[in-house]
């Protein structure tokens, strides 16, 4: 592999054999989400919490719906993840795969090959793993955080290219057998 090469991979965590099994039974139970509906709470970069009503519909689509004063709607759908600000009518679209986001609405969901773990722990009663593209690593992470009993996606932390954190704790989550296609529509600009 040349050395340029080298350098834009990621760096796995050494993982023992039973954080291996850990791993594996994660992948399993966000692989097995398939409908989910919760309240959300966002601690932005800049410390500003915001609140509203998460749904993923995997694979490929999720929305987070900001209640107000905030004017903010994301939508994904179509390997797209569209920021929508209603106050202002601003509209901006970038790819799924250009966001660590991207890895949870995968089709085939997994925690190894072009995914690499960069980071394990298990405390109390808590995982958390973390991940990045493993050829291009500088993108972003996403840090998942579970409850280990029983097994349940409880929150995530996205990093994105610039080191910047934005964090994402659910509560109140259901698992409704499916969600109508109508919540996964994407903006339009009106500009």
């Amino acid at each position: 592999m040349p050395l340029a090469a080298q350098a834009q991979t990621a760096s796995s965590a050494h993982l023992l054999p039973a954080d291996q099994g850990w791993i594996a039974r994660v992948q399993d139970t966000l692989a097995g989400i398939h409908a989910l509906q919760a309240r959300f709470q966002q601690i932005a970069p800049d410390g500003k919490r915001s609140t509203g009503t998460a749904y993923l519909d995997r694979p490929g689509r999720m929305r987070f719906d900001y209640d107000k004063p905030s004017g903010l709607l994301l939508v994904a759908n179509n390997g797209q993840i569209v920021y929508q600000d209603r106050d202002i009518g601003q509209v901006t679209t970038i790819p799924v795969e250009r966001t660590p986001l991207g890895l949870l609405l995968r089709p085939d969901l997994r925690l190894s090959g072009d995914v690499t773990v960069t980071g394990f722990q298990h405390v109390g009663h808590s995982l958390q793993v973390t991940v990045v593209r493993t050829a291009t690593p500088s993108e972003g992470s996403l840090t998942l955080i579970l409850n280990d009993q029983p097994l349940a996606l409880r929150s995530w932390v996205v990093r994105d290219a610039q080191g910047r954190d934005t964090q994402i704790d659910l509560f109140d989550t259901r698992t409704p057998p499916s969600l109508p296609d109508s919540l996964f529509v994407l903006p339009k600009d009106d500009g």
